[in-house]
């Protein structure tokens, strides 16, 4: 038995870069890269995008799945569909991404579900669907290649070795907090 949460599937009003929804339970076998941002989020711009299109670039061959999830929690209005659509155009961003669903209040469902401080953010789940990293705020590359290397190099979900700590990150800046 092992201490990690099972991920909550993503609540989401719709997707972009993929034919069909992607669900995690039929993602079971591959490591995942959660990625949640804002498109008008310094950090997640200059930092949190450009990783995670990295990640799925140079990942591509093995098995983890990247997926941006668009979690709104201020500026609505300037954060519809259409502009984020002309976003991830421009920023030729190619990997799924997943519209956080509104939750009528100012967090998104998916947001709130996974407790989830701000922007930019990362979840790693493994490949049995258990949450075994979240972070807010940025992560330094090559520490991010070393965690999600080890998650795809796991054979079973009982091994308790992975235990990478936020003193483990150097940058945490370039955030945007809910408040």
């Amino acid at each position: 038995m092992n201490q990690w949460s099972k991920a909550p599937e993503l609540k989401v009003s719709s997707w972009l870069n993929t034919e069909t929804p992607l669900l995690l339970s039929e993602l079971r076998g591959k490591v995942i890269a959660l990625h949640t941002f804002q498109m008008l989020c310094p950090g997640c711009v200059s930092h949190g995008l450009p990783q995670a299109a990295k990640l799925a670039h140079f990942f591509k061959d093995e098995a983890l799945e990247v997926i941006g999830l668009h979690t709104v929690f201020e500026h609505h209005e300037a954060m519809q569909l259409n502009s984020l659509k002309a976003f991830v155009h421009e920023y030729r961003l190619d990997f799924p991404i997943a519209i956080d669903a509104p939750s009528g209040g100012s967090i998104p469902i998916t947001m709130g579900e996974y407790g989830l401080g701000g922007t930019p953010g990362l979840v790693l789940i493994d490949k049995m669907g258990h949450i075994r990293f979240t972070h807010h705020g940025t992560i330094d590359d090559m520490m991010l290649s070393k965690m999600v290397s080890f998650l795809l190099g796991e054979v079973t979900s009982n091994d308790d070795s992975f235990n990478f700590t936020v003193n483990d990150l150097r940058s945490s800046s370039g955030k945007c907090s809910v408040s």
